[in-house]
């Protein structure tokens, strides 16, 4: 028989209160007020969630968008590569194989973008700065070693632009870019000094102007004032902060600045790159995305490099490696050299000094730099301590100490 659901009235019966609802009480909301509240906290969560995620797709797409741009902007220098490969043979071995010799040279080419305002385009390119960076194989030091343009040395026959061979002799050390390239000029480095080179990298003008104005430019205290068409340079004497395009006068010039020699010239880009490195460590850079990405933009549009650093993580690997040397273990110096014995007006190797100095450098052997006035004014006790070191200077000194 079925159960009788109704009230003597015929109406329905009233369902029992579920067990706990005191005196009948249900837990139901009243229709029309709503979504219970933990129901609409859970869809607010969710909608932060998909926004917490849209934002971060977005983020990953504009990083992977910047990478990719800053990429694509380095030009690598396959010919180079290619070139040095068929004489392997006669290249050195590398001594310590943590250790890096990477070999920089400053283009003075006016082709490209932003550089023919430099002067006139004579169809040639010359290596207007050499500097051989050597890096120690605990990054704990780095040292930057600059070649004398005027240089005489014994440079080997080299591939030339037009497919010939050029003949092997004695020659003045920056021929070597204009008859070769980069393969002639790290074949003559190498044959120079028996340092084997792991990468090199050719900045042009408009790229050294580039990355100085990316660190918002860089302090120098000058004794006097400087006026110098040639150079494109006016500066007062005293403290001040020079851009890019100062920069690059600044480091060129060499008819008004000092005694106009080559030697005084060199010294004086070292003593800016030693200013440049101590602003890049000192106000952040490295670890400042915000702050790296100009740099690396202003890099990476004028740099030409081998497949070994053509990509920007070969290049912030190469920086971050940096990060951590001390300003006074980034140091500064050019190889020991002396008039030429047929022409005062060109340089030879100064004996046994510059072979003392490659020695150190291929068995990464520590290396001290001091400055000129140091070892010229020191005391005899100083002197003979300093016996072994190389005049110089580092990043911790700079322009203005």
């Amino acid at each position: 028989m079925d159960t009788d659901v109704t009230d003597s009235a015929g109406t329905l019966a009233e369902p029992e209160a579920p067990a706990g609802d005191e005196g009948g009480a249900t837990s139901a909301r009243p229709p029309g007020d709503g979504p219970a509240p933990g129901r609409r906290r859970w869809r607010w969560l969710r909608w932060i969630a998909l926004a917490v995620s849209l934002l971060l797709l977005a983020a990953a797409g504009a990083a992977w968008w910047f990478y990719q741009r800053l990429d694509a902007e380095i030009t690598t220098d396959t010919a180079t590569a290619t070139e040095l490969r068929t004489h392997e043979k006669e290249r050195p071995k590398p001594v310590v194989l943590d250790a890096r010799n990477i070999l920089i040279m400053g283009s003075d080419t006016r082709e490209g973008k932003g550089n023919r305002k430099y002067g006139r385009d004579d169809g040639g390119k010359r290596s207007d700065t050499t500097i051989l960076l050597h890096l120690a194989a605990g990054r704990d030091s780095a040292t930057a070693m600059s070649i004398p343009r005027d240089l005489m040395v014994e440079m080997p026959s080299c591939r030339q632009a037009d497919g010939t061979r050029s003949r092997a002799g004695t020659a003045q050390f920056n021929s070597a870019f204009s008859i070769g390239g980069a393969a002639c000029t790290i074949r003559t480095v190498e044959k120079m000094t028996g340092i084997r080179i792991d990468h090199h990298v050719i900045v042009d003008f408009r790229g050294f102007e580039r990355m100085v104005d990316a660190v918002d430019g860089v302090e120098v205290c000058l004794p006097e004032a400087v006026d110098d068409p040639d150079a494109r340079l006016v500066l007062d004497a005293g403290r001040q902060t020079l851009d890019g395009e100062q920069a690059l006068g600044f480091v060129r010039a060499r008819k008004t600045l000092g005694g106009g020699s080559d030697t005084e010239r060199m010294e004086r880009q070292q003593q800016f790159l030693g200013s440049l490195v101590k602003k890049v460590q000192s106000n952040g850079v490295l670890l400042n995305p915000a702050r790296l990405y100009p740099v690396l933009k202003a890099a990476t549009s004028s740099l030409t490099t081998d497949p070994g650093l053509d990509s920007l993580k070969d290049l912030y690997d190469l920086a971050s490696s940096l990060r951590d040397v001390p300003a006074d273990k980034v140091q500064f110096l050019t190889v020991p050299r002396e008039p030429h014995i047929a022409n005062v007006n060109r340089d030879q190797l100064m004996q046994p000094d510059a072979d003392r100095l490659f020695q150190q450098v291929r068995e990464d052997a520590p290396i001290t730099v001091v400055p000129r006035d140091d070892q010229e004014e020191g005391s005899p006790e100083s002197a003979e301590s300093d016996s072994d070191a190389f005049t110089g200077t580092n990043a911790a000194v700079g322009m203005c100490g």
